[in-house]
């Protein structure tokens, strides 16, 4: 289910080196960061259910032929049983659908999808051909076209047929559900899931309101001893601030309008400069002592001092998007907002 622009990274606790690797070559849907860094879900209380595995498929299980986001033409089985889509499997999983394989990184996986993936052998996160291979898949799909740019599509294509999403798609993960619902022929599955999403967003952000009024959050990821701050319209920033309404601190705004990464780099003297009511952190510094957050400039930041901080661990959905993810950082807020 998850390099460069909007949503093309990801993310777990591992060295600075292994990380830049998977920057560098993963899709869309997780923590883009800049400059690359390194990174168990808490069950969710009111996760959405992709109960659209019990349900029939909304389209007739045939073989079709669809144009790709790169322009290839894709001969789509009838009914897939192997498929590898790694980095998207927020998007199998709501739809009821398991992979034959996983998206890993230094032994690593996506940790808020343990239940959905039980079972689920690791495929390393650069996909390469051998491991591909090995799985026997009947069905791949891609997220960005960075993934099968230069011979890998003509290679990934002689392995199974190859679907990619393409960037424009793939960078909003709504357009991303429903166009992986579209090629697995459940489309109705998909919209459902969506709009069961929608309904539960409203639904908290009016809780929200009704609790606290219109008051404002950031979300902070620590690792390394580098602080990273949440876009305003991207991964835990959209659910934020477009889905839950909260209001942007002002810090938040500047740095969004410079850059397209999901998590941006920001000191500790622009972090005392946090206008925020509320602060999420999610730490993955935890094994190392946290020696940053010891800090007077970190103490001393209002949300900090007035005992608004909520903190989550390295593995926590918070780092990545999609109905799932974004589902459980819901739960998340509210949970810690509403009293």
């Amino acid at each position: 289910m998850f390099l460069g622009s909007a949503r093309k990274s990801v993310l777990i606790l591992v060295g600075l080196v292994v990380m830049s690797l998977w920057l560098g070559a993963c899709g869309n849907n997780e923590a883009n960061i800049t400059p690359a860094a390194t990174s168990a879900a808490k069950p969710a209380e009111e996760t959405v259910s992709p109960s659209a595995s019990a349900s029939a498929s909304s389209e007739a299980a045939v073989e079709k032929t669809l144009t790709d986001g790169v322009g290839n033409e894709v001969k789509i089985p009838a009914n897939p049983q192997r498929i590898i889509a790694a980095y998207l499997e927020d998007h199998l999983i709501a739809l009821g659908i398991k992979p034959v394989a996983q998206w890993s990184v230094a032994n690593g996986v996506q940790d808020y999808l343990i239940e959905g993936l039980n079972g689920v052998p690791n495929i390393p996160y650069d996909l390469p051909f051998e491991a591909v291979t090995s799985f026997e898949p009947d069905l791949i799909i891609m997220g960005s076209g960075a993934n099968v740019e230069g011979d890998k599509y003509k290679q990934y294509s002689q392995i199974a047929p190859t679907y990619t999403i393409g960037d424009q798609i793939n960078n909003d993960w709504r357009q991303a559900l429903l166009k992986i619902g579209e090629v697995l022929n459940k489309s109705e599955e998909a919209q459902k899931v969506l709009n069961d999403y929608e309904v539960k967003a409203a639904a908290a952000k009016e809780k929200l309101t009704n609790a606290v009024g219109t008051q404002s959050a950031a979300a902070v990821w620590l690792v390394q001893k580098n602080f990273f701050i949440v876009s305003e319209k991207l991964s835990s920033g959209a659910v934020l601030y477009k889905d839950l309404g909260m209001a942007i601190p002002k810090i938040v705004e500047e740095i969004s309008k410079t850059s397209e990464s999901n998590w941006n780099p920001i000191s500790l003297e622009q972090l005392a400069l946090l206008d925020a009511d509320h602060l999420f952190l999610i730490n993955s510094d935890v094994s190392t002592g946290s020696e940053s957050l010891k800090d007077p400039v970190w103490q001393g930041i209002p949300a900090v001092k007035n005992g608004n901080l909520y903190e989550y661990s390295n593995t926590t959905s918070w780092l990545y998007t999609g109905t799932i993810a974004n589902s459980q950082i819901i739960d998340d807020v509210l949970e810690s907002v509403v009293k």
